[in-house]
């Protein structure tokens, strides 16, 4: 089954050149990837307004344990309370607006105190201790405690949203896997949220976001610069954009025995995988910053942080089974085959940054066929910052 390939955006979204033929589609203009004004746009518009995949749930190792994540313009804290249930603040006290916690991670016993005049809040939010306190009895504790944000546990991460009014989860997060994958329930069949962190790399890239979604979205680049994923997914070799095609997955060579580096066998199948899915390769993009991708034996999933119009940082999580990560077996063939892909697809991603500030690309480029499917992701973030 394939999808209805997208075609040009109404008029009424200038933020699109004009494609000179059918076979061609529009791109975004040049400066869509470089404006520092359009970047703190999209801050406002599209990051602080999305839901957004801040941190591993297994991160949060128990009360009192936590992460600090900037989403948008905002620091973010998330916490477990008492009861080990994860709770979500902006990380500013409601004194003087001081950063309450400082460091990306840490662990407190019982409460969170401001660095500067030790107001204090509980791991609920709620604040339960100041200087002075008793001389303010119609202080409003509950009032005056942290600023909570919705979250929602999902893949075993905490996504967090920091919108007024957040959008439907079920359609924005979970309806996007389910209209790639064809099937609600094809995603849990990999229990995501039960397996364990084999391995974690942070790249900082030198470009904008956008290029990164894009050129995840697309394997017309497969066959120049990946020459060990073409060796294990053949079909990639031709550019062929699994993720155009709802149910898709790239079926593995027959010689290659595992989603490794050098086609060697990984480890068994996740339990819940059947015949149907063993043997090939499952891309998603969740709109705004994450990736997922699926194969028998692990799971890779992409975190995104735009950092500035020219700069991104990418967590990138191995998820294996529990045992397999227990028993301290060695995933670096697995890791290693989409290591190399993350460093060749980033490393073209900075090559094409410097070319969105040229005049050759002042009104945008074009996308093949293939790509026509990423016209819809450039059509989505016009729209949103048109809003």
């Amino acid at each position: 089954m394939t999808t209805t390939p997208v075609s040009p955006p109404p008029a009424a979204v200038k933020a699109l050149s004009t494609a000179p033929s059918p076979s061609l589609t529009a791109t975004l203009a040049g400066r869509y990837y470089t404006d520092p004004g359009i970047f703190r746009r999209e801050q406002e518009q599209i990051f602080e307004r999305q839901w957004f995949c801040a941190v591993r749930g297994s991160d949060l190792t128990g009360p009192g344990a936590y992460r600090t994540v900037q989403v948008g313009r905002e620091s973010v804290l998330i916490t477990r309370n008492r009861a080990g249930e994860p709770r979500a603040f902006l990380n500013i006290c409601r004194h003087r607006g001081a950063r309450l916690c400082t460091e990306e991670s840490g662990e407190v016993r019982r409460s969170l105190q401001c660095p500067y005049h030790a107001w204090t809040y509980d791991l609920d939010g709620r604040l339960v201790a100041a200087p002075n306190l008793q001389r303010m009895p119609d202080l409003d504790r509950t009032g005056r405690g942290l600023v909570t944000v919705p979250l929602r546990e999902w893949l075993g991460y905490v996504w967090v949203c920091l919108a007024d009014r957040p959008p439907s989860f079920e359609e924005a997060v979970t309806g996007a896997v389910t209209e790639r994958l064809g099937d609600p329930a094809a995603i849990d069949q990999y229990r995501t949220e039960a397996l364990a962190l084999g391995r974690r790399l942070t790249y900082d890239v030198r470009a904008n976001w956008k290029l990164i979604v894009e050129n995840f979205m697309e394997c017309y680049h497969c066959a120049t610069i990946h020459p060990e994923l073409t060796d294990v997914l053949p079909e990639f070799a031709e550019g062929f954009a699994a993720q155009y095609y709802v149910g898709h997955g790239a079926e593995f060579a027959a010689e290659a025995a595992g989603f490794t580096v050098d086609g060697s066998a990984g480890f068994g199948r996740l339990p819940g995988i059947d015949g149907d899915r063993d043997r090939r390769y499952y891309a998603i993009t969740v709109r705004p910053q994450v990736f997922v991708n699926l194969v028998p034996d692990h799971v890779i999933v992409h975190r995104m942080f735009p950092a500035a119009a020219d700069r991104t940082l990418v967590v990138c999580d191995w998820l294996y089974q529990p045992d397999v990560v227990d028993s301290g077996a060695d995933v670096s063939k697995s890791v290693e085959l989409f290591h190399r892909v993350n460093t060749q697809d980033f490393d073209a991603c900075e090559r094409t940054q410097p070319g969105m500030h040229s005049r050759a690309y002042r009104d945008g480029g074009v996308l093949v066929p293939s790509e026509h499917h990423i016209g819809a992701f450039h059509r989505w973030v016009a729209e949103r910052l048109a809003d």
